[in-house]
């Protein structure tokens, strides 16, 4: 692959043939159809005006599959980023506002050049700071706000009533559109996923409440959307206390719609038999939020339900997109009016139909027989985020922290066993299977960890502690296949520990090193031949050499007596 086709992956698309571009239709305006509902949706729960919505389901779309590495994705407004987007403009300005609008605006611009350089610096990576057990809980909890964020439009809810029982202030007519059209779509999904539902269940309930005059009644509706193409937006310039505010968000956002994004793609790849590029999908999705900014809308990220319908109706190439881009281009300049008459209530049903299948809380349950620790720290993460809302990111940062102090305490921590022989043949933890020493005056031990700065220290005092309880000791035998990286800290200790029993006449077997730490040990003259170092290949070569050394041993022992 040249680096102009790793450049611009798009190069790499097969030629359409009239069979390939008839199947990326259909699955392009499949997806095409179900994005402009949700986009609308997903706009209102950002407290973006309603139009952004269909906006960020366009040019960001075209960017994301030209740029990325993964063809088949979906890309635009997502349930998730859109609380993350009002959560943390929340205090800083109105909701559909110009300023709200604006901050919106930097915030898709810094997380899409935040990611954009991370690509670029192939810092993939760092993605790997936010773990499955936090990444599940921080979704889990955002989506409860977001059920409950939509219980006032799904309801019809019109404020507490100055007289008589709560309920008297429920529109009864937005209650009927909302739970109808919930009801409606989960029918739907569970009967036939691919089908159109949620765009013609907002053209049925825009043509009935035009009939009913559900507006004039006192029910609150979409209104009339600006027809035409997204222009180029610039935003004012907020001022450097206003970006401060913004970067905590802008990292949170950075991370999580990545995350989601990688959700679809590692699944994209491994049924297209290649490995994922996640450096190259970080500069499209990175380029995808810059040109959503720069049409006035709002950070986008891959949807993982529109991607499997992607999938699902036989998209192949990133043609499939091109579709439903223009699908979206249409619906912008010759179909807005149409969903002027949609009831509110009907975009709440398709927020909490899109976010309800993330509630699984059964998932908790499982973590907590894989790890308790890691389901006490997707709890906290859970809780964190409800506790701290509308500036939920903060749930995710205390999971990261609560997650990275327990990945130092581990290998800080490593595990180290004194290891004897099973009779199943493998040497196994002594202790655990109440087994003999290797050999007589031997401590055969085995840690599974590198030899660095994090777990060096614990191998010292492992040795040192077991030897001054231990006199006895003529030989300290370290297994060490496990150990695939050492650094200057790990051969200071080695160093330490061998001049140690040289000095104490105790003989330092190696068994099994692996040529990178081997490397490192020779260049700094570590291996030296010396008649207190042994360095043998296998365990096989371990047990001869007790052998061996018990039979001297004995011979030894027989002579002296004799």
């Amino acid at each position: 692959m040249t680096r102009l086709h790793r450049l611009l992956p798009f190069l790499q698309w097969p030629r359409p043939s009239a069979a390939l571009l008839r199947s990326e239709a259909i699955a392009g305006l499949t997806v095409g159809l179900m994005v402009i509902p949700q986009g609308v949706a997903y706009a209102a729960l950002a407290g973006m005006p309603l139009v952004t919505g269909i906006y960020a389901a366009m040019l960001p779309a075209l960017v994301a599959v030209l740029f990325g590495s993964s063809q088949r994705l979906s890309v635009g407004p997502t349930a998730l980023t859109c609380l993350l987007i009002t959560a943390s403009l929340s205090g800083l300005a109105e909701p559909g506002s110009a300023q709200w609008v604006a901050l919106a605006v930097w915030l898709a611009i810094l997380s899409g050049l935040l990611q954009v350089v991370l690509g670029l610096a192939r810092f993939g990576w760092l993605l790997n700071l936010v773990n499955a057990p936090v990444l599940m809980a921080f979704t889990q909890a955002a989506a409860v706000l977001i059920i409950a964020s939509q219980l006032e439009g799904l309801l019809g809810w019109t404020g507490s009533p100055a007289t008589g029982p709560w309920w008297l202030a429920v529109h009864a007519p937005s209650l009927a559109f909302g739970l109808g059209s919930l009801a409606l779509l989960w029918a739907v999904r569970r009967w036939r996923p691919a089908f159109p539902s949620v765009l013609l269940i907002m053209l049925g309930a825009a043509g009935l409440s035009q009939w009913l005059g559900f507006a004039e009644s006192g029910g609150r509706v979409v209104g009339d959307l600006p027809s035409g193409l997204p222009m180029p937006y610039l935003p004012d310039w907020p001022g450097w206390p206003v970006l401060g505010q913004l970067a905590v968000p802008v990292l949170v956002i950075s991370l999580v719609s990545f995350l989601e994004t990688a959700a679809s793609a590692k699944i994209d790849s491994a049924r297209q038999g290649r490995p994922w590029d996640q450096n190259q999908d970080l500069i499209g999705q990175g380029l995808a939020k810059v040109a959503s900014g720069l049409s006035g809308a709002f950070p986008t990220s891959s949807s993982f339900g529109r991607s499997a319908l992607n999938l699902y109706a036989g998209a192949q190439t990133g043609w499939a997109t091109v579709f439903s881009v223009g699908v979206v281009a249409a619906v912008l300049l010759w179909l807005l009016p149409v969903l002027s008459h949609v009831p509110q209530a009907v975009l709440a049903a398709i927020v909490v139909a899109a976010v309800g299948g993330l509630l699984k809380p059964m998932a908790f349950r499982r973590l907590w027989a894989i790890s308790r620790v890691e389901a006490s720290t997707a709890a906290a993460t859970f809780a964190i985020t409800l506790l701290t809302a509308p500036q939920i990111y903060w749930g995710v940062l205390a999971g990261m922290l609560m997650a990275l102090s327990h990945f130092l305490y581990q290998r800080l921590h490593p595990r180290i066993i004194e290891v004897g022989l099973h009779s199943d043949g493998r040497l196994r933890d002594r202790h655990l299977w109440q087994l003999p020493p290797m050999a007589p005056h031997t401590y055969a031990l085995r840690m599974d960890a590198a030899l660095d700065f994090g777990s060096a220290m614990a191998l010292e005092r492992a040795i040192t502690d077991h030897l001054a309880t231990h006199p006895e000791t003529r030989r300290v035998v370290l297994l060490a296949q496990p150990i695939n990286r050492i650094d200057a800290t790990g051969v200071e200790v080695f160093s330490r520990l061998r001049s140690q029993l040289a000095a104490q006449q105790r003989q330092w077997w190696l068994v099994g090193i692996k040529l990178p730490v081997e490397q490192v040990l020779r260049a700094a003259g570590e291996l030296e031949p010396s008649p207190w170092l042994r360095v043998l290949a296998t365990e096989d070569d371990l047990r001869a050499a007790l052998s061996e050394a018990m039979a001297a041993t004995e011979a030894a022992d027989a002579q002296a007596r004799g």
